[in-house]
């Protein structure tokens, strides 16, 4: 394992393209650009500039780390097959970091990740000292309620909640960052491939007129 490995993190799962690059300790480089599609044909430019800024290449690489969500279903996907990719072509590992894992890193005391799922739903999970405590959830917004009263710090990733209007919030601001370090923790032990993290079925119904069903 290098000492100070060089890693590239990215994430797609909202709307935005986010990057950042890891080297030991320090962060090289790190952009955001806000944007509602389009993150599949703006993602590799993005990472070529981040990598041009900090006087890197690919082939510096140790390892790519990507968030896998929860978050929007082809923001995901475009994540997790780029950094399969990368790997693949770099012959590098890729770690996967959740974005709620990500929002509670480098905090003490008992906490909770929430993220809004829309429709009067929440994505959520405990920590404690930043170390998850159960699996991510789905949950109704009568449930989150009792949840936030267990929870010394609520995290979110900016969005305003009305339900969490009156408790103190951590608008975690190091999702990406968070994302790189974690994976410089993981990476040389870690063998699964990145997977998105899907919570709930798509919004998108099948069609009514069924194709013809493909003989395999």
């Amino acid at each position: 394992m290098p000492l100070n490995p060089l890693i590239l993190a990215f994430d797609t799962s909202a709307a935005h393209c986010a990057a950042a690059l890891l080297l030991g300790d320090q962060i090289l480089a790190q952009t955001q650009q806000d944007m509602a599609k389009g993150q599949a044909e703006r993602l590799f430019p993005l990472l070529q500039d981040l990598l041009h800024q900090a006087g890197k290449d690919w082939p510096d690489l140790d390892a790519i780390g990507v968030c896998t969500g929860p978050g929007n279903f082809t923001g995901v996907r475009i994540s997790v097959a780029s950094a399969r990719g990368l790997a693949l072509s770099l012959k590098i590992p890729a770690v996967g970091i959740s974005k709620l894992e990500a929002m509670a890193y480098g905090t003490k005391g008992t906490s909770l990740s929430v993220l809004d799922a829309r429709r009067e739903r929440f994505y959520v999970q405990s920590f404690t000292d930043g170390i998850a405590q159960n699996t991510p959830q789905m949950i109704e917004e009568a449930d989150l309620i009792e949840r936030v009263q267990n929870a010394n710090t609520i995290h979110t990733s900016g969005e305003d909640i009305a339900i969490l209007a009156n408790r103190p919030i951590d608008h975690a601001d190091h999702i990406i960052s968070a994302v790189a370090r974690l994976t410089a923790q993981r990476f040389a032990t870690t063998t699964d491939r990145p997977a998105p993290l899907y919570l709930r079925a798509p919004d998108a119904a099948p069609a009514k007129d069924a194709g013809v069903p493909m003989l395999t």
